[in-house]
Formats: structure tokens, C-alpha cells, sequence
């Protein structure tokens, strides 16, 4: 074999290997790339079914808020009118608030938590609130502490969690929410420690010996 034909032929055996080398790394580039893909279309829609969890876990917080809140006062202006009080719907608000709350409470971001956990508290008291309008000394008075309560420190709470969560899922951008947050946490837990202290002087009244 002359040299031409040799260098023939090592060109065509280079050129076959290089192609088929070239095929292999382009099917694995392309491999890759689908993998890549897959990849992030799996990791979106594990966010976007995650961010549709939250969603629904805090629509649902934020409704059994409002409806314990509701039921409560309704409790407290059937009671100041005179009619019969069915115990069964505000102790069902209770139960479907508490259950929302107890499940959430892994759930919740910091911030969330804090807001949550703030109303959780008031809405306690606000039941005991409630639950001691028959046994008051003053009814007048402790009625119309009932009102002010559900009216003003428990509906501006709810208002405060609705807020929250609507932050927290990009829904709602106020710049300055955080000290609104701050400030409003403070005034609610201030006027349920409060009233927490007013409810305790009245057992302690109550069961007081003449």
C-alpha cells in the first residue's frame, strides 16, 4: 500500500470514529439537557403544588378565624337581647378554628406563626368572655365590654391574620407592613392581657365568701 492510500485510509477510519465519538457526545448532551428539563419542570411543580397547599391551609385559617370571631359575637348580642343561645355553633366555630390552627402550626412561617398564634390567644379569651356573661356582677357593663372586645381588639386581629397570610403569599405588598404588623400585635396581645386581668378580678369576686 502506497503512502496516498495509507493516508486515505486513515482519514476514513479517523473519520468514522470522530463521527461516532461526535454522535455519542451529542446524544448525551441532548440526554442531559432532558434530564435538566425534567428536572425543573418536576421541581416547579413540586413548588407550584406546594404554594397551592399553603393556599388552601391558610384560606381555611383564615375562614374558621373569622367564623369563631362571628359566632362569638352573635353569642354576645343574642344573649344582652334576651334569647336562647345555641352553645352548639360556637363550640363548633371553636373546634374548627383550633383543629385549622393545631394542623398549620408546623406549617407557618415565623412571621405567620406569631400573628396566629396572637389571635389564638384573644379568641380564648374572647370565649371566656362568653362563657362568663350569665355569672357577671355588672351584665351592663360586661356586655358592653363583650361588644367592644369582638367589635374592635378580635375583628381588627382576624383583619391582621387576613393580612399576614395575603403578604406571605405575594398577594398583598404593602412596604411599611412590617412595623403595621408589629404595632398591631402589640395592641391586640395588650388588650387581651387586659382583659385576661379584668376576667380573673371577676371569678375572684364571684366565688369570694360574703
Amino acid at each position: 500500500m502506497d503512502v496516498t492510500t495509507l493516508a486515505v485510509a486513515l482519514i476514513g477510519v479517523g473519520g468514522t470514529l470522530g463521527g461516532t465519538l461526535g454522535g455519542a457526545l451529542l446524544s448525551q448532551r441532548v440526554t442531559r439537557e432532558q434530564n435538566q428539563r425534567a428536572d425543573r419542570e418536576r421541581a416547579e411543580d413540586r413548588h407550584d403544588r406546594a404554594q397551592e397547599a399553603r393556599r388552601d391551609l391558610y384560606a381555611r385559617l383564615n375562614t374558621t378565624a373569622r367564623a369563631y370571631r362571628v359566632a362569638a359575637r352573635d353569642s354576645v348580642r343574642a344573649a344582652e337581647r334576651g334569647e336562647s343561645i345555641e352553645p352548639a355553633v360556637l363550640e363548633t366555630a371553636k373546634d374548627a378554628w383550633l383543629e385549622q390552627y393545631s394542623s398549620a402550626q408546623m406549617a407557618l412561617p415565623k412571621d405567620v406563626h406569631e400573628v396566629a398564634s396572637t389571635l389564638n390567644r384573644a379568641l380564648g379569651v374572647g370565649y371566656s368572655v362568653v362563657k362568663q356573661l350569665p355569672s357577671s356582677p355588672a351584665p351592663a357593663e360586661s356586655y358592653n365590654r363583650a361588644k367592644a372586645w369582638f367589635s374592635g381588639p378580635m375583628s381588627d386581629g382576624v383583619y391582621l391574620l387576613r393580612v399576614t397570610l395575603r403578604h406571605d403569599v405575594g398577594v398583598e405588598v404593602e412596604p411599611n407592613f412590617e412595623h403595621t404588623r408589629t404595632r398591631m400585635l402589640i395592641v391586640l396581645d395588650t388588650e387581651r392581657r387586659s382583659l385576661e386581668r379584668q376576667l380573673v378580678s371577676e371569678q375572684a369576686q364571684a366565688i369570694r365568701p360574703d
